[in-house]
């Protein structure tokens, strides 16, 4: 058994999230983790809502309400709809309890104290009308290396050069659309070029993630430099430094702080369970193994930042330095970044309307028809694009004409014609030949998973589904009801293991409908484990409470395997699994979009 840490990325708390987002970090983090809890692996699935910085303070003015006000709306809607999606965290928190302030500035200290955060000169954007600072992301202009337009003041994905904003040329605010003003300033910055060799070794061993994660990180390597990891402004984490923590204008940059949240959420797990400690087992273990999950957008601060501050609180750059109190921190085994999901062949904006909440989207179809798109159409290496139609005929034929077919088929005829999981007895050569395929498939699914291959795994699984579908087809139990009952138990006993292997095989997918399926065999007792909305009070602000997500996944752990289906469980009446989707969906959905109405 491995230690596991599935690390996923933050949202931001300055709105609903939209199916993309989940495209990006939530669902290919919730497949891999429920596989790894089955394959009898300790996982620990942790992340939050991402609350401080410009944007949010900027939104939280135009609608007349404290930033932290803000933060409390969002966090909660979040929470809600990552719960309704079924998403396994052990534990979903945020970035503005009294734990992430202590974990967050207990880092900067260490990394200070070691020598890799140093002041320096610089200039740095703000808006002319308002005074505030513009986060570099938050300036765009014309690459001064490429020339290609859209480029951030922190990156141009274009050619994948990190930038300074005050290089942009014709730089502009992404908030009003001001040009920003540059003035002198005083920050603490990452001295990345101090940890550039232990960074580079790093990535060098670093083997099967992603061709473009991996050259994309690689590239980052070519142009090193110092990050700030401080900003002028007045909402988020004070700086622990004598002469800057009581300077109410200056706070750690929201990304220094955010990364930090993998290891303040997994200290605030281990608090809460009682065991302070026990975070260490995925820290501080060279054996246990770490997934980062994110959009693409996201690459550089979890290949090269991220890393890079943990180095320098383990003291193992060019300036040596001793560990932090946090012990020997393990860097990222895999970083696995997915591409961007588009709808309609355009990209999410919710500005301009084009954006379907996950809410919104879970308030009209069953949750496990977005994973299911998600998991085999989704941008795993490449962008992909979401289509109501395509979403339709991904529900319609291959859950409910595929899969949700199956079920109810072998469910109803067990019902009907036995009542109960008869005997597997007498079994023919078919017999054996189906249930041998079956039962392989959970090694190549398995293998596809742990590889971050969801798509192929996906299809496997449903590969699985249709040659059980066609061993149906084949042996036609129906016809045998009269001529050969004894031979009819046998058919539908088959039927019933190849379902059941059907279900474990597609339960990280489809978790939801999984309990269902477990339930329609007769099964008891809880298959499919669901997250919780706890609402908790924090563990260092007295009278300050929050609602996070929990869960106890331990009655999935180690069942990826086949679980040989039980003689005698009585078979009810079974109910669909899955709902068929009406023709006009798509043009109401279109529709929806052009006005606007969500």
């Amino acid at each position: 058994m491995s230690h596991i840490l599935s690390a996923v990325a933050w949202p931001y708390a300055n709105g609903p999230r939209h199916i993309g987002h989940v495209a990006g970090f939530g669902v290919p983090s919730d497949v891999f983790s429920r596989y790894m809890r089955m394959a009898g692996e300790d996982v620990l699935m942790v992340s939050g809502t991402d609350e401080h910085g410009t944007p949010i303070l900027v939104q939280a003015e135009g609608e007349g309400v404290s930033a932290q006000e803000l933060a409390d709306r969002y966090n909660r809607v979040i929470v809600e709809d990552l719960v309704s999606l079924g998403l396994s965290y052990d534990l979903f928190t945020r970035t503005t309890t009294g734990n992430h302030y202590k974990v967050a500035q207990a880092m900067f200290k260490a990394v200070h104290s070691n020598g890799y955060m140093i002041e320096q000169t610089t200039r740095g954007a703000i808006s002319p009308s308002t005074g505030r600072t513009l986060p570099d992301r938050y300036i765009e202009g014309t690459c001064p290396i490429c020339g290609s337009d859209g480029a951030r003041g922190d990156q141009c994905d274009s050619c994948g050069n990190q930038l300074d904003a005050v290089d942009l040329k014709n730089p502009v605010s992404r908030i009003n659309g001001e040009t920003p003003q540059f003035i002198e300033t005083e920050h603490f910055f990452l001295d990345l070029p101090a940890l550039v060799e232990p960074l580079s070794q790093w990535l060098g061993a670093r083997h099967g993630w992603r061709p473009n994660v991996l050259n994309f990180s690689l590239n980052l390597l070519g142009d090193v430099r110092p990050r700030a990891m401080t900003r002028d402004i007045d909402w988020g984490i004070p700086v622990p430094l004598d002469g800057w923590s009581d300077n109410p204008n200056k706070r750690l940059y929201v990304w220094f702080d955010a990364v930090i949240g993998y290891l303040s959420a997994s200290i605030e797990w281990a608090r809460r369970e009682g065991e302070p400690d026990a975070w260490r087992q995925w820290w501080n273990d060279p054996q246990a193994l770490s997934y980062y999950f994110m959009g693409k957008d996201n690459i550089t601060f979890h290949s090269q930042i991220w890393p890079g501050e943990l180095l320098a609180a383990n003291g193992r750059g060019a300036k040596g330095g001793t560990l932090s109190e946090f012990g020997d921190l393990q860097l990222p085994t895999e970083v696995v970044s997915s591409e961007f999901l588009t709808m309609e062949s355009a990209k999410f904006s919710s500005s301009r309307g084009h954006v379907i909440y996950v809410r919104d989207m879970l308030a009209r179809y069953q949750p496990d028809a977005l994973r299911y798109f998600i998991a085999v159409a989704g941008p795993e290496s490449s962008d992909a694009d979401f289509t109501w139609s395509e979403f339709k005929r991904r529900t319609n034929d291959e859950l409910v004409a595929g899969w949700g077919n199956l079920v109810n088929r072998t469910a109803s005829l067990l019902h009907k014609n036995v009542g109960s999981i008869p005997e597997l007895t007498d079994l023919q050569e078919v017999d054996r030949a189906a249930l041998a395929a079956s039962e392989a498939s959970f090694a190549h699914v398995g293998e596809l998973i742990r590889g971050h291959r969801q798509r192929a795994a996906a299809n496997e699984a449903m590969r699985v589904v249709g040659d059980a579908n066609k061993y149906l087809a084949d042996t036609a139990p129906w016809k045998l009801k009269n001529d050969d009952p004894e031979r009819m138990k046998t058919v539908l006993g088959v039927a019933a293991q190849l379902v059941n292997d059907a279900n474990t095989l597609l339960a990280p997918f489809l978790p939801h409908s999984a309990q269902k399926v477990h339930e329609a065999l007769g099964g008891e007792g809880t298959f499919a484990p669901m997250p919780q909305m706890n609402e908790v009070e924090d563990l260092d602000l007295p009278d300050r409470h929050y609602p996070v997500i929990q869960g106890d996944y331990s009655s999935q752990h180690g069942t990826w395997k086949r679980r040989i289906v039980t003689p005698g469980t009585p078979v009810p009446q079974p109910a669909p699994v899955f709902v068929k989707l009406d023709d006009d969906i798509v043009e109401a959905e279109l529709e929806r979009m052009r006005s606007g109405d969500e």
